[in-house]
């Protein structure tokens, strides 16, 4: 048979057939019970196909010609095979019903583990696969092992008990039909096997033309407007018809290989019973006739012999036929199943963090004024020492000490970076694209770590990599470049900063943001459901629920990674006063392309090519007319100047 389409072979089949059968483990009585029932609907099936034996011989035939037939004897088998059918027919449904139950909940076991695993890896992982490919895992992947589990491993242990059993009636009724319809049987396969190397050459090259006219499509429907602009309609309908022929000889062929298949199946099962329907035919009515001897090898033939032979003829064929076809089916789970397991072994974020950070308040000790952690929430924080138990308030000091830092060995992406940043202190990091400011933010967040001996961040003077990740992010506030918003109201992407915030502090963080005239003006307000990403608004007003979702958290750092680049000039002012009141107080770091942002930072950070050519206050940079003064008026300063 042809591989289907998006068909992919495991790398290592064993090892993740162990793995699936250790999560079948979970189910052993009821994977007996399926056994069990397999088992029934399979011997129903092979006892029925005898009973055409003596029916024939017994019944039938006798009464032929009578004038009084006696029924009574007939009407019981009848009435035996009836009731075989319908037990077999309740096994069938007790097994399908129970490997629901089993495929569902062994499927339900691996998502939630999955989805466990994906929330405990690192940025990085994420930065090397695609949303797409990721996705693919809760779906494509897991659909195939449901497929597997629930019809393929059932259906596999069905056909394999049928033609056993079919083998086992088929010799004891005549090994030399027996014989011949193996030998039949082996001719066909090798038809099959060599009209399927050319069927699956001319899949393959079908999956790859419809691989590259998708591409070319998504492309094209991505670029329309660049299309009109440049008039390159007909350039693209030219590569479009090169492609849609390729798509079309390669499809030809591989309906025709495909078309061919089964047809040529089904006539072939049909020349095997015929062959073996004459052979048992001429063999019954030699040996009747004294030309040939019947013996054990011929089988004692008669009309009901024949007619339960020919029953097992297509009753073995047709699981044998299954089997192959399920083969394809295993394998791509299989490769489901193992692409599953790759994501579940990842390491897990690492985190040898031990300060954690807690509620507290001050108390007098012995006439001094003392940190006292609270279980409950009193605003203020500190960091706890794992080691004594001492508590340090969370002022918000961060200090880079000499940090270098590349993603990967050979490309260095920051070269020495020292920065000191105050508690309520407002440093920008500008520079062109690729310069570090983003690199520099990472390492804060810790979603990548520095290296040992490559300097040191820290943080209220703890050392960054002795925080642990969950009470750092904590204590920080993040307004990303490209807004992200939930599925859900405004009201909770706005509380998604802070899952305990009342509606009233919802409300203040989206005044701050200047959100909140906007919202109120929606027809649903604060309870207005948003989707697709919140597609049904602009971007500049995702930004301002993004930097409201930043306010509610009340963060002591807060990080501003091109939070107003979606923002229009006169919506930015309007935000400008309620930007400040949010940094109040706060150590803030501000990524900005539009420089005028910036102006009132305490220090602006220069970064080019991951190293700091220039620092200093905004006035400080435009009289010195470095690099700064150039990105910000755009005027270049000759050395003579």
């Amino acid at each position: 048979m042809p591989p289907r389409r998006g068909f992919q072979k495991p790398k290592n089949a064993k090892d993740t057939v162990k793995r699936i059968i250790g999560y079948m483990g979970h189910f052993k009585a009821l994977w007996l019970v399926v056994l069990v029932c397999v088992l029934v609907n399979s011997l129903t099936g092979v006892a029925g196909a005898y009973l055409i034996k003596p029916a024939l011989n017994n019944y039938i035939i006798p009464m032929i010609g009578q004038a009084n037939p006696d029924f009574t004897g007939f009407a019981r088998l009848l009435v035996m095979v009836l009731c075989m059918f319908l037990f077999g027919t309740l096994a069938s449904y007790c097994n399908s019903r129970l490997m629901i139950h089993i495929s569902t909940k062994l499927l339900f076991t691996i998502r939630c583990e999955l989805f466990s695993k994906m929330e405990k890896l690192p940025i990085k992982f994420y930065d090397a696969h695609t949303h797409g490919e990721l996705m693919s895992r809760f779906t494509n992947d897991t659909d195939t092992m449901r497929e597997m589990l629930s019809q393929t491993i059932p259906q596999l242990f069905s056909s394999t008990i049928t033609v056993i059993s079919v083998f086992v009636m088929m010799l004891v009724l005549s090994p030399m039909l027996t014989l011949i319809m193996v030998l039949t049987m082996i001719a066909i396969t090798f038809l099959m096997m060599a009209i399927g190397k050319r069927s699956a050459s001319a899949f393959r090259q079908n999956q790859k033309c419809v691989g590259k006219m998708n591409g070319f499509i998504e492309e094209m429907i991505e670029g329309q407007k660049v299309i009109k602009v440049f008039n390159h309609e007909a350039h693209a309908k030219q590569e479009f018809d090169l492609l849609a022929n390729d798509l079309r000889k390669a499809g030809t062929a591989a309906m025709t290989f495909g078309g061919l298949m089964g047809p040529l199946m089904n006539n072939s099962a049909h020349m095997q019973y015929a062959v073996v329907a004459i052979a048992g035919a001429a063999v019954m009515i030699m040996g009747h006739s004294g030309i040939l001897p019947l013996n054990w090898f011929t089988g004692m033939l008669d009309i009901g012999t024949i007619a339960a032979f020919l029953q097992y003829t297509r009753s073995f064929s047709q699981p044998i036929s299954m089997m192959s076809q399920q083969a394809t089916s295993i394998l791509n789970a299989l490769a489901g199943a193992e692409r599953i397991f790759a994501i579940i072994d990842q390491e897990p974020e690492p985190d040898e963090g031990k300060y954690t950070l807690v509620n507290a308040y001050e108390a007098l000790e012995n006439g001094e004024k003392t940190l006292v952690q609270s279980f409950a929430n009193t605003g203020s924080w500190a960091w706890k020492n794992p080691a004594d138990g001492s508590l340090k308030p969370l002022k918000g000091e961060v200090v880079f000490d000499h940090v270098t830092f590349s993603y990967v060995p050979e490309k260095t992406v920051l070269h020495d970076i020292n920065i000191h940043a105050k508690p309520g202190q407002k440093i920008a990091l500008v520079g062109s694209t690729g310069s570090g400011k983003t690199t520099t933010i990472n390492l804060l967040t810790r979603f990548y770590d520095v290296e040992q001996g490559n300097g040191q961040i820290s943080y209220d003077g703890i050392p960054l990599n002795q925080i642990s990740k969950d009470s750092l992010r904590h204590s920080l506030g993040m307004v990303q470049q490209n807004t992200h918003l939930f599925t859900g109201t405004i009201r909770e992407n706005i509380r998604y900063g802070n899952l305990n915030a009342s509606d009233a502090q919802v409300y203040e963080a989206a005044k701050l943001a200047n959100a909140d005239s906007f919202i109120r003006h929606l027809e649903n307000g604060y309870d207005t459901v948003i989707t697709g990403d919140g597609a049904s608004l602009s971007q500049g007003q995702r930004q301002l629920l993004a930097i409201a979702r930043a306010a509610v958290a009340d963060p002591p750092v807060l990080i501003l990674d091109e939070a107003t680049s979606s923002i229009d000039t006169r919506t930015e002012s309007l935000i400008e006063k309620g930007m400040d009141s949010l940094m109040s107080g706060r150590t803030t770091f501000v990524i900005a392309h539009r420089l005028s942002t910036v102006r009132n930072a305490d220090e602006i950070i220069v970064l080019e090519h991951g190293k700091i050519i220039e620092r200093g206050t905004h006035d400080q940079l435009i009289a010195a007319k470095g690099r700064y003064y150039f990105l910000y008026t755009g005027n270049r300063i000759t050395l003579d100047e």
